[in-house]
């Protein structure tokens, strides 16, 4: 029998709906995405919103946007300094004309440190990962491209649902995000930006990801 995921979400700041169907093949993921952009009336089928790839958790990940004819490339590996652990993540859009080298020092159990560098920008961000005792995982950034900080907290507040609230300096807004995890019905998870700004409007984005056996 073959089992895979099924990952729905609605954003209303764009009016879009899309559904991504993962796989996994031995140690590989594929994927496939479509919207209802794809389906849009009196137009027919097009490949707006038509996405394959496939992804070896760990290891890469290579994304086809059909649509915009764009790749997407995304490489992980892993060493140790001074017996810490580095994660480091190497990501190139081709379209977008991005490339980003991340990488994640692990202090300890409650501290981690990641830092960011765009070589389009040629600028880059640092973010401190704490884990306070009660459980409240704390993340202060600071991106030097636009000069701005960042700051989320975030807690496991039951067994099965996660809080998370955020304040983004660089655009005024604030970020809520609620998550629960069940292994009966899947993962919901439904996010709120915030603007402080009264005139602009709140956007909201809404996931919901099915287990479905074939």
């Amino acid at each position: 029998m073959l089992k895979a995921l099924v990952k729905t979400k609605y954003d209303s700041s764009a009016n879009t709906a899309t559904a991504t169907v993962i796989i996994p093949v031995g140690d590989v993921k594929l994927k496939s995405t479509c919207a209802d952009t794809t389906f849009a009336p009196g137009e027919g089928v097009s490949l707006r919103g038509v996405a394959f790839g496939v992804e070896k958790p760990g290891a890469f990940m290579i994304d086809y946007d059909m649509h915009t004819q764009a790749p997407r490339f995304q490489f992980m590996a892993g060493a140790q300094i001074a017996q810490k652990p580095l994660k480091l993540t190497y990501i190139h859009a081709q379209k977008r004309n991005t490339t980003l080298l991340e990488g994640s020092l692990s202090l300890d159990a409650r501290n981690k440190v990641t830092g960011a560098y765009s070589f389009n920008t040629h600028k880059g961000s640092l973010k401190y990962t704490y884990v306070h005792g009660s459980g409240t995982t704390l993340e202060p950034s600071y991106d030097f491209g636009t000069e701005a900080w960042h700051f989320t907290a975030f807690k496991k507040v039951s067994q099965h649902d996660t809080a998370r609230c955020g304040f983004d300096a660089h655009h005024n807004t604030v970020g809520l995000e609620w998550t629960r995890d069940s292994k009966e019905y899947g993962q919901f998870k439904i996010m709120a930006t915030v603007p402080t700004d009264t005139s602009k409007t709140l956007k909201l984005v809404a996931e919901k990801t099915w287990s479905v056996d074939f």
